[in-house]
C-alpha cells in the first residue's frame, strides 16, 4: 500500500457511555490516504477506541463529504494508552510531564489541551510493555492520572 501525499482527516462516530466518556460525538484523526476507501492512522487518537497510530482503516465517505471509518482492516502493531493527569496530583495537571514520564521507553504522545486535559500516549512494537503498565499503574496508585486503554494487545492484556 502506497500513502498519497496529502494528509486527510478521517472521522470516527463515538457514543458516549453512562460516564459521559467520551466527552464528544466524533473525533478527526490525520491519515494517508492509501487509494480507495483505505486510509493509515498519521497520529494517536484520543477518544476512538480499537485504533492506533500507523493502523489501516476503512472511510467511506458521508453525505457531508468527509470519510469517516467504517472498520479496522490492519492492525500495525502500536497501543493506544489515553493519559489524564489529575490537575490536584502531583503533577498539576501538566500534560508534558506524562509525555516525559513515559519518554525513556519509546513512548510518544500528544496532548488534546487546550480542550482536554488528555494525553494519547503511541506505545510502540518494540516498547517495553511491562514497564510501560507498571508505570500506568504506579502513577495512578499514587494520584498523578488515571488512565484509559485504547487499542491494546492480547500481550499487553496478559500482563
Amino acid at each position: 500500500m502506497t500513502a498519497n501525499a496529502e494528509p486527510v482527516k478521517i472521522r470516527f462516530s463515538l457514543e458516549a457511555g453512562d460516564d459521559g466518556w467520551p466527552p464528544v460525538g466524533s473525533e478527526g484523526v490525520w491519515a494517508a490516504s492509501l487509494g480507495g476507501d483505505l486510509y493509515r492512522l498519521d497520529n494517536t487518537p484520543w477518544f476512538a477506541r480499537g485504533v492506533a497510530y500507523g493502523d489501516v482503516v476503512e472511510a467511506m465517505s458521508g453525505s457531508d463529504g468527509i470519510p469517516w471509518a467504517t472498520r479496522l482492516v490492519q492492525w500495525n502493531g502500536h497501543l493506544t494508552i489515553r493519559v489524564i493527569p489529575f490537575r490536584a496530583g502531583p503533577l498539576a495537571g501538566d500534560l508534558q510531564a506524562v509525555l516525559d514520564a513515559f519518554a525513556p521507553y519509546g513512548v510518544t504522545g500528544e496532548g488534546a489541551e487546550p480542550s482536554y486535559a488528555i494525553v494519547a500516549l503511541d506505545v510502540p512494537p518494540n516498547a517495553p510493555l511491562r514497564d510501560v503498565k507498571s508505570l500506568l499503574r504506579e502513577g495512578q496508585a499514587d494520584g498523578r492520572w488515571e488512565y484509559e486503554e485504547g487499542c491494546v494487545s492480547d500481550e499487553w492484556e496478559a500482563l
